[in-house]
This record gives C-alpha cells, structure tokens and sequence, in this order.
C-alpha cells in the first residue's frame, strides 16, 4: 500500500503566522487601555471647563450674549447669565445666590454690596455710561417733553419700580428735579424691570415711559419722543465686579478682563453705551 506524504512544514512560516496572532491579541488586550486613557483625557478637559455666572442689569442682555458668544470661541470656559433688575439681583446675592460677577447698572446696588464686603478686592470698575429718554408708542403725538407728560391726554406713564430698578430711580430722579413727578403719581405703571418698560409702551398700556436710550434704540415698536440730555439727567453709571464669594474665581477674572477689552467697548458702544474706563 503506498505511503502518503505530507511536504515539510515551514518553521519560519509557522513564526510569522504566530507573530501575528500575538500581535492581534496584544491589541486586543491594549485597546481598552487606550480607549480608558482618550476618555480619561476627555474628562479631563471637561473638568477644566467652568462655568462662569454672571448676575447682570435687563439693559446689558443684547450685548452681554454678543460679548460671551465671541469669548467662547477661544476660551474652554462657558458663560451662563442671570438677567434682572439691579435690585433684585443684589437681593439674591446677599441671600446667598451662587453668582461670580455682578454687572449693575446703578452704584447704589454695588455699594449696598461693596458694604457686606461680598466684592473681590480691587475688583470694582465703572464700565458704561448710559442716558434717558421718553418713549412712546409709534402712532403717539401727544408727548414731545417732559412737560407733556402732565398732559390730561396721557393716562398711563411706565417706569421701572424705582425700589429695586435703577432706570425707575434715576427717572424718579429726573421728575423730581423738573418737579412733575408728584404730578404723575395717578399715571404710573411700575415695571419689573427696563425691558418691562419698553414691552408696556410697545403693547399700547402706556402712553409714554422712561428708559435707556440704549434699549430704545433696540425697539422698532416704540419710538424716542424725547432725549433727556445728560446735563440735565443723573450721572448713569454700570459698576462691575467678581464677588468674593465667586465659584469659579479664576475664570470669573479672565472673562471680567474680557469685558474690559477693545472688542466688548465697541460691542457696548454699537448698542449706544458710553464706554466709562
């Protein structure tokens, strides 16, 4: 019976064929080392991010978004905002609220928290400058001073709650020293806030209202009756500050020096700010 043969096995064939299986497995046994170690870098990144919270005026809302969507673009860190009224903003401050900078649009808010000793040393700076004006609704050809707010023919007259809104104080500022504001007393409509103001007067509730001028200037709905210049006017000025108790203290200074920086004046002056520093 004849005797099959098989040809003789190649040894070096039979190392690289197991060359290979052991370099498959090592890689099968790396891999979710290298997966683990890129989420790893990853988490890290994220963690190094920071939020920074910055409790600011209604006025300054258009702008700020502008300001923070440019400074995310080269920065990790993410900018979250709290619009309201000045008042009202230092009220949840001292009541604890997690905030990193204050931007105010009046100085009584910032003293009144510069005097709990809440702001980071060195840290205040006069920003902006601002002015009044009379607004009213587009069809309105009644109120061409501020004399005609007297007026029998002008029922309703918006402002911001002078307590806790600075645009209401200094208007309440104003009145007093053209001495109509007694005068208005029956007409008032107090509003949360300055875009409250605007939104009332759009609406037709109020025949004429007192805000910004940098906030009438973002209205099509209502129209500037009246510029009160600024000799006659209150001193307007938007005091800035990181709070001592700031979360994220490190990131809060970075974005604060932004807000200072050549690209947020001509962001603020475009709105119609007076640039303060």
């Amino acid at each position: 019976m004849p005797v099959t043969t098989h040809p003789a096995v190649s040894w070096e064939r039979m190392s690289l064929a197991a060359e290979k299986v052991r370099q498959r497995l090592m890689r099968a046994i790396h891999m979710p080392r290298l997966l683990f170690t890129i989420a790893g870098v990853f988490a890290a990144l994220e963690l190094h991010a920071a939020q920074v919270t910055v409790f600011a005026a209604a006025s300054l809302t258009d702008s700020l978004k502008e300001i923070a969507a440019d400074y995310e673009k080269n920065a990790d860190d993410k900018i979250v905002f709290n619009f309201a009224a000045s008042g009202v903003l230092a009220r949840q401050i001292q009541a604890g609220a997690p905030a990193d900078i204050f931007f105010s649009a009046d100085e009584t808010q910032m003293d009144r928290l510069a005097g709990t000793g809440a702001l980071a040393p060195e840290t205040r700076r006069d920003l902006l400058g601002n002015s009044l004006v009379i607004v009213t609704p587009p069809e309105n050809a009644i109120v061409h001073s501020p004399a005609d707010l007297t007026n029998a023919a002008v029922t309703h007259v918006a402002l911001g709650d002078a307590k806790t809104v600075p645009a209401g104080s200094y208007a309440k500022a104003y009145l007093e020293k053209a001495r109509i504001w007694e005068g208005l007393q029956s007409k008032m409509v107090p509003c949360e806030n300055v875009r409250a103001v605007l939104a009332v007067v759009a609406a037709g509730n109020a025949d004429a209202g007192i805000v910004y001028k940098t906030d009438a200037a973002i209205s099509r709905k209502v129209k500037v009756a009246y510029e009160i210049p600024a000799a006659d006017g209150p001193r307007i000025a938007y005091p800035a500050a990181v709070l001592k108790s700031a979360p994220e203290p490190d990131a809060a200074k970075k974005f604060f020096a932004f807000l200072q920086s050549d690209f947020a004046d001509r962001v603020f002056m475009k709105a119609g700010f007076v640039a303060g520093k």
